[in-house]
């Protein structure tokens, strides 16, 4: 089945066309600046490239263009747009309506509206996107594959927060959970390598980027995770705060005199990162920084790394053990310093680093281990595929219908 997943955001569209038959994917690329002016960088497994500067006012145009380029004798993939059997939606937050992968109706996309107070970075982008695929694509099957779906195991003690159940229940306030196609992708491969049931196995998975969550996955279920209400919950990102002191957020605002809207935006677009370091959002200009002396670079790297460490030994706690840590997207992936930060003095959880391999260890598309053969606490950098789970579960829903 040839399936296209779509991850829309309010001004970009990224695509990949999937053939789940063979496992390939013979296209993909993003469209950005969309409602500004347009660019489309389309990129084929062959080596063709086409990148060029086009007019996107919204997103059903985006869609348009990015079916062009698919059905394109110079730089397509595929004969026609019948070829196309299915649309496979990222959506950020299912709220408490969604608990797993679904088709698209209008009553499904009734509810996803609802989510739109609870994720207001995303919802409204994924509702353009799934309605611009609609407008171009009407008759095509399309499903949405929620974020935090597989968080929905975790049980209530992790979940509550300690206010008002009455609050909490008038507003659909607990913790959700986030990059769950991600996470449940590298616990699933984690398991393999370990070479026992999922069932019996206790793993951390950091998924660390630009945004990041750590999760405990125990017997292939979450139990904690760090992201909660929303993705500005857990661990330093790349311009979002993180876990604060919930006392700060009344004080600045206070203090200078922020609207609840500005005051979000402070939270989600300065801190982070680019509010400690004062340098940069992007953990390759912080490390950089780093080598120049600047210590508010340095600052920055250590308490991501310091944060990271504590939940691992959290969740830890939480699973009465560990089998393994995985590391995974974009600083996961490839930023080898965060690695050995994260992984220095955990010896006590059985965890030792292979600090040459960690070094070699870098932009690789196969799984790797970074720990010594010695390490009771296999440690792993596992590339993830969030577009895979995603295609995979549409293919999974479509071929019933």
């Amino acid at each position: 089945m040839k399936v296209l997943v779509v991850n829309a955001g309010s001004s970009s569209l990224k695509y990949q066309l999937f053939d789940t038959t063979t496992g390939e994917v013979p296209a993909k690329g993003i469209c950005e600046r969309i409602g500004i002016d347009g660019k489309l960088d389309h990129k084929c497994a062959d080596g063709r490239r086409w990148t060029v500067e086009i007019a996107l006012p919204n997103h059903s145009v985006a869609i348009q263009n990015v079916v062009n380029a698919l059905t394109s004798k110079e730089y397509g993939c595929i004969e026609n747009m019948d070829e196309i059997e299915a649309i496979g939606h990222r959506v950020a937050h299912g709220g408490p309506y969604f608990f797993e992968s679904c088709l698209l109706t209008d009553e499904v996309l009734a509810k996803l509206e609802l989510c739109r107070d609870i994720a207001p970075l995303h919802t409204p982008a994924h509702i353009m996107g799934i309605e611009g695929c609609t407008t171009v694509m009407p008759n095509v099957p399309q499903v949405l594959v929620f974020d935090t779906a597989f968080h929905q195991t975790m049980p209530a003690k992790a979940y509550t927060y300690a206010i008002p159940c009455e609050v909490a229940q008038k507003y659909n306030i607990r913790r959700y959970g986030f990059h769950g196609t991600s996470h449940k992708f590298v616990s699933s491969e984690m398991a393999k390598i370990l070479g026992k049931p999922i069932e019996e196995t206790k793993i951390v998975t950091c998924h660390i980027g630009n945004g990041s969550s750590i999760t405990a996955v125990n017997g292939g279920k979450v139990v904690d995770t760090t992201m909660g209400f929303t993705p500005l919950d857990g661990v330093e990102m790349g311009t979002r705060c993180g876990s604060i002191d919930p006392a700060i957020v009344t004080f600045l605002m206070k203090k200078e005199g922020y609207t609840p809207d500005q005051m979000d935006s402070f939270m989600n677009k300065e801190c982070g990162f680019l509010g400690v370091s004062g340098v940069s959002s992007d953990s390759r200009d912080v490390e950089a920084g780093i080598l120049e002396g600047n210590e508010r670079c340095k600052l920055a790297a250590e308490v991501l790394a310091y944060q990271v460490k504590k939940y691992i030994g959290s969740f830890a706690a939480a699973m009465n053990g560990l089998d393994a840590v995985v590391f995974t997207a974009g600083m996961g992936e490839n930023n080898t310093e965060l690695r050995e930060r994260v992984c220095a003095d955990m010896d006590f959880y059985g965890i030792e680093l292979d600090k040459d391999v960690n070094a070699k260890t870098l932009r690789q598309s196969d799984n790797v281990m970074i720990s010594t053969p010695d390490s009771k606490v296999q440690v792993w950098v596992i590339p993830t595929n969030e577009e895979l789970m995603i295609a995979s579960d549409t293919e999974a829903i479509v071929s019933k219908l």
